[in-house]
C-alpha cells in the first residue's frame, strides 16, 4: 500500500505511521458485497489483492462502471462526500483482501499531515479522473473502440473478468462483445 500512496504523494515514516495506525483490514469471498446500495460509504479502500467490481442496479439489470485490481484504491465518492445512501455495489469477483481507511480518521489525519492532506485530495482527483474517462468513452468511441482501448489499458482484466461482466462494462451485449473479439 505504501508504494501505491507514493505515487501519488510520498510519506515520510512518521506520517505512515500515523496512516497505518486507522488501517482496517478486511478479507472477502468471491460474491461478497463490501458495499450495498442503501449503505452509506464511510470509507476509502486499497484493494491489496483480488478483483472488484462497481456496478449499478437498474431495473433489475446489473450495469458494471468499474473494475478494481491490485494495488488500486476504490470507493463510492458520492457517498462518500455527502454521507448520502450509497446506489452503487461493489463486489468481490475473487478472494480479496483490502486495507480501509475510515472518512472520520482520515479527516483527522488531514489536519496533522499536510502530506496525508494532499493525498487525499489526488486521490480523489485521480478517482474522478478516471470516471470521466470512462464517460466519455461513450461519446467518443464504437463498441470496438472501447474493447480495444481496455484490452491495450488493461490486458490482465479482459483475461480475469467474465463475458457477461466485460460487455456491461463496454455498454454491449454479451453476443456483440464475442463477434469483436473474434475479430481481432
Amino acid at each position: 500500500m505504501q508504494a501505491s500512496m507514493n505515487q501519488i504523494v510520498t510519506l515520510d515514516k512518521d506520517t505512515w505511521g500515523l496512516l497505518r495506525n486507522v488501517l482496517v483490514e478486511h478479507q472477502l469471498v468471491k460474491g461478497d458485497l463490501l458495499l450495498k446500495p442503501g449503505q452509506v460509504c464511510k470509507h476509502i479502500f486499497f484493494l491489496q489483492t483480488g478483483l472488484l467490481r462497481s456496478f449499478y442496479l437498474t431495473d433489475g439489470e446489473e450495469r458494471n462502471v468499474a473494475f478494481t485490481l491490485e494495488n488500486s484504491f476504490v470507493t463510492d465518492m458520492k457517498s462518500l462526500r455527502s454521507g448520502q445512501p450509497a446506489q452503487l455495489s461493489i463486489q468481490a469477483l475473487e478472494s480479496s483482501t483490502l486495507q480501509s481507511i475510515p472518512k472520520a480518521d482520515l479527516l483527522g489525519l488531514y489536519e496533522r499531515s499536510h502530506h496525508l492532506e494532499a493525498f487525499g485530495r489526488r486521490l480523489l482527483e485521480n478517482l474522478l479522473e478516471e470516471q470521466e474517462e470512462y464517460a466519455a468513452w461513450f461519446t467518443l468511441y464504437s463498441a470496438r473502440e472501447r474493447y480495444n482501448r481496455l484490452v491495450k489499458k488493461q490486458p490482465d482484466l479482459v483475461q480475469r473478468v467474465s463475458l457477461g461482466h466485460l460487455a456491461s462494462f463496454l455498454g454491449i451485449r454479451r453476443e456483440t462483445l464475442s463477434r469483436i473479439r473474434k475479430l481481432k
